[in-house]
């Protein structure tokens, strides 16, 4: 169990970055982040694979599951529409525990650069209407989940001491 991965998934800007980073280094983990991975094995942006096709993209975040979920005592952030394909959950589970970051849309949209993000393009109702699309899916598919309605220190403590009971 304590070689097992630690997978955080999420909204787009829910803080599946920033908290992953801290918790690996609060736990002495290596982290990546698996839409930084992904551009980097790919040799594109992830943009570029969204034009020509969302399932271009889709098959390359396919890739970097099975890539990271090989890994050991890692700390993964994914891309907030990894459990669009049961697959991608499969393969993370294999090696490790995936943990929601459940952050309040009216937060996301309060403070996220929408037009950094392909899927977010429309503006901001279009992360409402991702977070009723998928917010079942993020409950199915989570060992955990860990609300970030707080400041930082406080849910990473929680994420921290939710890590150190479970791995």
């Amino acid at each position: 169990m304590k070689d097992k991965n630690i997978v955080i998934i999420g909204m787009p800007g829910s803080g599946k970055t920033t908290f992953g980073k801290a918790l690996a280094n609060v736990l002495g983990r290596e982290f990546f982040d698996a839409d930084t991975y992904l551009e980097e094995k790919e040799g594109k942006t992830i943009r570029e694979l969204f034009a020509v096709s969302e399932d271009c993209f889709r098959d390359a975040e396919t890739r970097t599951a099975r890539a990271l979920g090989e890994k050991k005592r890692t700390v993964i952030a994914t891309g907030g529409g990894v459990v669009k394909r049961q697959e991608n959950i499969d393969i993370y589970k294999e090696q490790g525990i995936i943990i929601f970051l459940d952050r309040p849309p009216e937060d996301i949209v309060t403070d996220v650069d929408v037009s950094k993000r392909p899927l977010l393009k429309d503006g901001p109702q279009k992360i409402f209407d991702l977070y009723k699309e998928r917010i079942h899916i993020y409950h199915a598919s989570a060992d955990y989940r860990i609300a970030n309605d707080e400041s930082i220190a406080v849910v990473l403590a929680h994420l921290a001491a939710l890590v150190e009971e479970v791995v």
